[in-house]
């Protein structure tokens, strides 16, 4: 039973579970969800140029050329979501046309067609000021692109709209109503999205009389209405902030705790906690378990991974460059599907995150990629995003960051953190959990993956044995993760304490995020229910780290998830 009241905490008890949890609106990946901003967010001005060809009564009289005539357009406009906008619009033109009957607009001396049929050539000169609303196609269909994606620089935005129109250089006063359509294609030269260079096809459509003709005095069938179609070119600047965030965190959060409540001759309850230590900037949400299907599986590269999980797809082109020392960045690279830790063995090679004491980043010089090619029969790669170059795994969402140092963007120390040999410095510089049972990443991923291989050399014998004993004869209860990040971003734009904070708690989330969807598709959960799995997303999951290097042992404690299972065991 939960009962939230105001933005008040509450406090529930049940009767059959102990441990914590907190409740709280989660970060979402959803493209098609984000939230919308401040009102004086997202704004645009914009200028264009163009020419229009006017369809009036008599435009057939004449050629085709005399009824084009040049415009100019300016305005401003905001968006309110990355789909839905409005944009006044200022526009000043004239309409050239033809007519058989001299109204005001008629301009020279009447000519005559090659039929015979008298006629005069007309020019309406007008200033139009109208409200359009926009719908950013792109968006609407493939969903918003997030902050300086390199997603959707092409775009297609469709708008329709009223407008009032004066006539002017006449000597009676005349205005009307006018309907604006229009179809804009957009570019965008960079991941700002600050500037667009605008192509449109419009038309602006009006009452029949617009030409000063309602009903032709020679019997012909007059038109309904009168249009100005055209095409224009011209450029938009979106003034800051020109993105929108994916999700607001509650100030409020709702906090469960779970107790047991005193029977005679109950189970027995126990708790066990076990960390996940991540690299920098990673959490597995662009692998699997997350998206599925994904050849690299972000738990697995924990544990017997190599380098970045990637390799160069021109195994030949790449030995031939090593071998004129040429940069390799152009090279392609291509993700390396990842093998359980069970089913590999070390041979030499350096594998998994915090395992071993071996960093999981790799030497780029030739004689090292050669040793390893020789070996694995590949050549292992970095990841290049534009002018950074990564030593180990990362999200795509945080690979065009800047770090604070060049020395960040490689692992150099490792201290065994996700090992069995690691609990020593876990306990010494964790706050741990009173009465619960501390376990090793490796430990449990042996008892849950299978305890054979690579992985064997970093869990302990016994303690898998433990766990496997706990996961086959025990009763799972509640199984919860809490992710953590480090205070430490390099962000110095609009809002840089807030942006930093806010990425910080996404990847915090989504560290829990994977570890959560791993132990969920586990063959050892498979019998406990969804709801019996809880996903933290904690008030504030930063810890802070003044040390400016990534590689430090404070640093790689605070890139974590912390998991908690609640178990039962029955007695005999």
């Amino acid at each position: 039973m939960l009962m939230y009241v105001g933005a008040s905490a509450q406090t529930v008890v049940s009767d059959t579970v102990r441990g914590e949890s907190v409740v709280q609106p989660q970060p979402t990946d959803d493209h098609y969800r984000i939230v919308t901003n401040r009102f004086w967010d997202n704004w645009f001005v914009f200028g264009e140029v163009g020419a229009h060809a006017f369809a009036g009564d008599y435009g057939s009289v004449g050629k085709f050329g005399g009824l084009i005539s040049p415009d100019f357009k300016i305005g401003f406009g905001k968006w309110f979501t990355p789909g839905i906008g409005a944009k006044i619009q200022f526009g000043m033109g004239a309409s050239k046309g033809y007519s058989k009957e001299e109204t005001m607009w008629a301009t020279g001396e009447q000519l005559t067609a090659d039929d015979g049929t008298p006629y005069w050539k007309t020019k309406n000169k007008w200033l139009d000021f109208s409200v359009n609303a926009m719908f950013n196609l792109s968006r609407l269909f493939c969903g918003y692109e997030g902050k300086e994606s390199d997603k959707l620089m092409n775009q297609f935005i469709a708008s329709v709209g009223i407008g009032a129109l004066h006539h002017y250089d006449i000597a009676a006063q005349r205005n009307e109503w006018s309907g604006h359509f229009e179809l804009q294609y957009s570019r965008f030269f960079s991941k700002k999205k600050d500037i667009s260079l605008d192509v449109k096809a419009h038309a602006i459509l009006y009452q029949t009389n617009f030409d000063g003709i309602t009903n032709k005095a020679n019997g012909e069938d007059s038109r309904w209405f009168d249009a100005n179609v055209g095409l224009s070119v011209g450029l938009t600047y979106y003034f800051k902030k020109r993105h929108w965030d994916r999700c607001l965190q509650c100030e409020e959060p709702v906090y469960i705790t779970n107790t047991i409540l005193p029977e005679p001759n109950c189970p027995e309850y126990k708790t066990m906690v076990f960390y996940v230590f991540f690299p920098n900037n990673y959490s597995g949400r662009d692998d699997a378990p997350i998206v599925k299907g994904s050849s690299v599986n972000a738990i697995d590269y924990l544990a017997s991974g190599i380098f970045t999980q990637k390799r160069f797809a021109d195994t030949d082109a790449v030995a031939s460059a090593l071998a004129s020392g040429r940069s390799l960045a152009s090279f392609k690279t291509e993700d390396l599907p990842t093998v359980k830790a069970n089913k590999c063995e070390a041979d030499g090679i350096a594998r998994g995150y915090e395992m071993s004491s071996s960093p999981i980043s790799l030497d780029m010089d030739a004689a090292s990629m050669n040793e390893f090619k020789n070996k694995a029969g590949f050549y292992y790669a970095p990841i290049y995003s534009g002018d950074k170059t990564w030593y180990y795994r990362v999200d795509n969402e945080t690979s065009t960051q800047k770090l604070i140092s060049a020395e960040n963007y490689k692992e150099s120390t490792s201290y065994g953190l996700n090992a069995h040999s690691g609990l020593d410095v876990v306990k010494q510089n964790m706050k741990l959990d009173d009465e619960a049972d501390l376990y090793s990443f490796a430990d449990i991923y042996a008892a849950v993956e299978g305890d054979g291989g690579y992985i064997s050399g970093f869990a302990d014998t016994t303690t898998v044995a433990e766990l496997k004993n706990i996961f086959e004869n025990g009763r799972i209860q509640f199984v919860s993760a809490e992710g953590l990040a480090t205070s430490q971003d390099n962000y110095v734009g609009e809002d840089a304490e807030n942006v930093g904070l806010e990425r910080n708690k996404a990847l915090a989330y989504n560290r829990a995020r994977t570890v959560i969807q791993w132990l969920k598709d586990s063959g050892v959960f498979k019998n406990i229910g969804r709801n019996s799995f809880s996903l933290n997303a904690l008030t504030d999951p930063i810890s802070t780290v003044n040390d400016k290097s990534t590689r430090g042992l404070n640093a790689k404690l605070n890139r974590c998830v912390k998991v908690r299972i609640n178990y039962v065991i029955e007695k005999q």
